[in-house]
């Protein structure tokens, strides 16, 4: 279609593929993974619902000029003839956000000064006027995207990243991204389909993504603001119409979800987070410690937990994950175990050998997402079903 045009999510590493199923399911066309990004093809609304929608994105990007470009005033010039007063005026304030990598370009924050002032003095020549930059709140997000001489000018379409769900007001120490909970959720295989449990659940990140999938509740639903809201080409009335669409395939699932952490201060973040997001009635809360709680479950349950690193607490690591380990053996037969850990050392005595091992990024710590299916009775004999 010739409205199409071609967009960029960014994402997490190892989350490239989970993005582009989501991408295909979504509608988009022409997808192609890379590095912590999918390109795709897709036209105005498309670019709303997937902004609204998807789970795994950070970011959504509107490429509109690529150039070659050998040093600063090359750039500097690239921005003054560029036709910004399709996207801008003088009263407008934009910021410009720029990533370098090469050796022509080292220092991000100065490829955005020159950047920066190519565009001003293009209006200050015509109009004896500028745009102002404003940091916080602008009408109009850019994205500069320079790898060695190849430079990439960008519309950032979200604004603040897409982890920013609008529901959670409170959190604990070292919460997890509402993006990185999601795409774990989806690379742990749970669709859904059966009881959910996070037994160190903190302020009920984990928790609240699960509850959104399986009622199939977009995303970003609770979120106030995207960048694309400010956009010249802003169609109030499509975004309407798309919200609502989407609102219709929510569905109340026959599962439970539930959590349950030992400090009360957790629970209470949980309980309001949740409450937020408008998934009370979804998920049911437990102020208990790990080590007490036990399946209840008759079928398959599905657990997923986020335990300490010991980056920022005291205490042996090593102990508490030998203890998980061994609760896992006794207290969860017929259970999809899978924990996110960083502490390497710590992670192998857990006392169980993992049947699958991804490599993660939480934040800046190197991760592992591992699974340990919990059977019932010996592995022999019984075989976990996988539905």
């Amino acid at each position: 279609m010739e409205d199409n045009f071609k967009m960029v999510a960014k994402t997490f590493y190892g989350f490239e593929e989970l993005l582009a199923k989501e991408l295909l399911q979504l509608g988009a066309q022409e997808i192609k993974p890379g590095n912590r990004m999918v390109s795709f093809l897709g036209d105005l609304g498309f670019m709303y619902k997937a902004n609204l929608c998807l789970r795994t994105a950070l970011k959504i990007l509107k490429p509109i000029h690529t150039a070659r470009v050998q040093n600063e005033e090359e750039l500097y010039q690239l921005f003054y003839d560029f036709p910004w007063e399709e996207y801008l005026d003088v009263d407008s304030k934009f910021v410009i956000d720029s990533v370098v990598t090469g050796t022509l370009f080292t220092h991000s924050q100065y490829a955005s000064q020159k950047a920066k002032d190519g565009l001003v003095d293009q209006f200050r020549d015509k109009h004896n006027e500028r745009p102002s930059v404003d940091l916080n709140r602008p009408d109009l997000r850019i994205n500069l995207h320079i790898q060695d001489d190849f430079c990439t000018i960008s519309l950032d379409s979200s604004g603040a990243s897409l982890h920013h769900r609008g529901y959670r007001t409170l959190t604990n120490i070292a919460p997890l991204n509402e993006v990185l909970a999601a795409g774990l959720i989806q690379l742990s295989g749970w669709k859904g389909n059966s009881d959910f449990l996070d037994p160190m659940c903190g302020s009920g990140t984990i928790l609240i993504e699960a509850a959104m999938l399986a009622c199939n509740i977009p995303a970003n639903i609770n979120r106030k603001t995207f960048a694309f809201e400010k956009w010249i080409d802003w169609d109030a009335d499509l975004f309407e119409k798309i919200q609502s669409s989407q609102l219709k395939k929510v569905k109340n699932p026959s599962i439970q979800i539930k959590g349950s952490d030992k400090a009360p201060s957790a629970i209470e973040k949980a309980t309001i987070n949740i409450e937020n997001a408008n998934l009370s009635e979804f998920i049911t809360l437990e102020k208990k410690d790990f080590f007490q709680v036990e399946k209840e479950t008759k079928g398959p349950l599905h657990l997923l937990t986020n335990p300490p690193y010991g980056e920022r607490l005291d205490g042996d690591m090593n102990a508490l994950y030998q203890g998980i380990g061994d609760s896992f053996k006794q207290s969860f037969p017929n259970t999809h175990a899978w924990i996110i850990s960083s502490n390497m050392e710590a992670i192998k005595c857990v006392g169980l050998r993992p049947s699958r091992k991804i490599k993660l990024f939480n934040g800046k710590l190197e991760s592992r997402l591992l699974y340990y299916p919990i059977y019932e009775g010996t592995k022999k004999i019984h075989k976990l079903n996988r539905e």
